[in-house]
């Protein structure tokens, strides 16, 4: 492919990659031809690879004609992707630095390195051979996709989530995006070396995480709601008892004793779904000290309420929001789903009753994670919840190179939760709170105590 159609984003495939591909498929046939799958399957993973390389470089050298030694390697390498792994996605999968894969048809895929999306430059044949690796994805872990079910959610054993659908709902003939996660854990000490918050921003959130104050934590996506409720959950005690439900479990906590629940989809027939309120409701029996929802997109915002004001203190769930305020008032559409017959005045009390605190992460223009804004709830009057800001990232420009340039600060209010974290052995000190209104043109410049990069 030309570097003109590379920048394009161009799904037509020039001559000489048409060829590789084509070969490849017909050495791919030839080589599948001759394996025998009783044997292979009873081979250790290393010594079957190894085998299928063997395999692959004979059948190279029969049949792959007049072709450069680099050739002759990349194509011995795809025939054993083909065979085993993930076909041409294997190499992306592989790279650590790769956190999302975003395939849009056959001959356009993007990836994210660093929160950038770039066009990278794996194709797939045609549209059944991007069909029959997506098959193949799925098919491990249970789920199927065809045109008669031409969506599915899936999660890989790496814990990699994967989304698909497939025409006639995709126009392109098949939509894909793969959201990976690392491999080692994400330590609040992490998030402070990539700048998404001040010391004494996460001092706040983690003395609330300890003192079992119920937190929300909203965004939008790819903004690191997950990979913040991940970080925070290492504050959890380790004698608690922890029921994690998701829609694709990608939560990794890092204590002894958690129990994950996962939803069930329905079967071709629209029967045997098990839902988020289902799992919510029957983990109430299952004796949680706290209960964490991957994702509130339903009527299980209630009954996680419900929960909440139910003695699971320290209980936390994700959220879209563009903000924190939207956040409480898209908690209130998704209670009104639930219970239309409530009158709103006593959804405003349900809601300021249970949640403590919300967290607002944000995907900046640079592509960096931060935590916007930190916020309390203190009560309702009449139609409005109250709450107020203790800390936020004020942006103040772009730097030449794209960079975003601002500084957190806290908003100066004292919380009003400050006398119940101490009450629970959380000393936090006053000052963190004052607001330093000291601005700098570094990329995460000064915060409330003097935090510098």
């Amino acid at each position: 492919m030309t570097e003109s159609n590379r920048d394009a984003g161009s799904t037509v495939l020039d001559d000489e990659e048409r060829r590789f591909l084509g070969l490849k498929a017909e050495l791919h046939e030839r080589l599948v031809g001759g394996l025998n799958f009783s044997v292979l399957r009873t081979l250790d993973p290393d010594v079957l690879r190894e085998e299928l390389r063997q395999g692959a470089e004979e059948v190279c050298e029969k049949h792959g004609g007049l072709m450069s030694q680099a050739d002759r390697e990349r194509l011995v390498e795809e025939l054993v992707y083909e065979t085993v792994g993930l076909g041409p996605l294997e190499p992306l999968m592989a790279d650590p630095a790769i956190s999302d894969i975003l395939i849009n048809g056959p001959h356009t895929v993007y990836v994210e390195r660093k929160g950038q999306l770039e066009l990278s430059e794996v194709r797939f044949r045609d549209f059944d051979h991007l069909l029959s690796i997506v098959q193949r994805i799925v098919g491990r872990v249970g789920r199927r996709i065809d045109e008669a079910s031409p969506m599915v959610d899936a999660r890989l054993r790496d814990g990699s989530r994967v989304n698909a659908i497939m025409r006639p709902l995709a126009l392109d003939g098949m939509m894909v995006s793969i959201r990976r996660f690392s491999v080692a854990p994400i330590l609040v000490d992490d998030l402070l070396s990539r700048h998404s918050a001040t010391p004494a921003m996460f001092d706040f959130i983690c003395a609330c995480v300890r003192a079992r104050l119920n937190i929300v934590i909203s965004g939008g996506t790819g903004s690191g709601k997950t990979t913040l409720l991940n970080a925070l959950s290492g504050h959890i005690s380790s004698k608690e008892r922890i029921i994690t439900i998701e829609d694709t479990a990608e939560l990794r906590l890092q204590q002894p004793h958690v129990g994950r629940l996962e939803t069930k989809p329905p079967n071709l027939e629209g029967r045997g779904e098990i839902t988020s309120r289902e799992l919510l409701r029957n983990s109430l029996r299952m004796r949680p000290d706290r209960i964490i929802i991957g994702e509130c997109r339903g009527k299980e915002a209630f009954d996680m309420l419900q929960a909440m004001n139910s003695g699971h203190n320290g209980s936390m769930t994700t959220i879209h929001a563009n903000d924190t305020r939207d956040a409480i008032t898209r908690l209130e559409m998704l209670v009104g789903m639930a219970a239309s017959e409530l009158p709103m005045w006593f959804i405003h009390r349900q809601i300021a009753s249970a949640i403590h605190v919300v967290v607002q992460t944000s995907r900046m223009p640079d592509g960096s994670r931060k935590i916007v804004q930190i916020s309390e709830i203190v009560g309702f009057e009449g139609q409005v919840i109250s709450m107020h800001d203790l800390f936020v990232f004020e942006q103040t420009g772009t730097s030449e190179n794209g960079q975003t340039k601002g500084f957190f600060t806290a908003t100066g209010i004292r919380p009003n939760c400050l006398d119940r974290l101490h009450a629970m052995g959380q000393r936090l000190s006053p000052t963190i709170f004052q607001r330093d209104d000291r601005q700098n043109g570094l990329d995460d410049t000064v915060g409330s105590e003097g935090y510098e990069p």
